[in-house]
């Protein structure tokens, strides 16, 4: 069988709600015969059944984050702009940080060895 299958074989004309109804697209390509929503693999659902499924768990792990909203001046209002920009639309400070998440590990790294350098200099 070459090309897209023919909508009888997807289909049978029982399961159509309106049998009557007038289609201005192919059955397979109907939205009422989409799925709305995702139970397992959320935002990365988009991505369907390409790319293998460990590519797409990591994906999923930098997606949520990217998107996420963190805490900042005692609100979660801190929302990434662009690629490392973040902006807090609480008290509408904008800041760089990270590309999908606002603190990177080496930027707490280096944040507590200079809080730890500071104290030791001034005892």
């Amino acid at each position: 069988m070459r090309g897209w299958p023919s909508t009888e074989d997807c289909f049978p004309l029982k399961s159509i709600p309106n049998p009557g109804l007038i289609l201005d697209k192919p059955l397979w390509a109907q939205t009422w015969l989409v799925a709305k929503h995702t139970k397992k693999v959320g935002i990365v659902g988009k991505y369907r059944a390409c790319y293998g499924a460990f590519l797409r768990k990591m994906v999923k792990k930098i997606e949520i984050s990217q998107h996420a909203t963190y805490t900042f001046c005692g609100k979660t209002k801190m929302k990434g702009r662009a690629v490392g920009i973040w902006h807090c639309g609480s008290c509408m400070k904008t800041m760089a940080g990270g590309a999908w998440t606002y603190n990177t590990t080496s930027a707490v790294t280096v944040k507590s060895a200079i809080r730890r350098l500071k104290k030791l200099k001034d005892q």
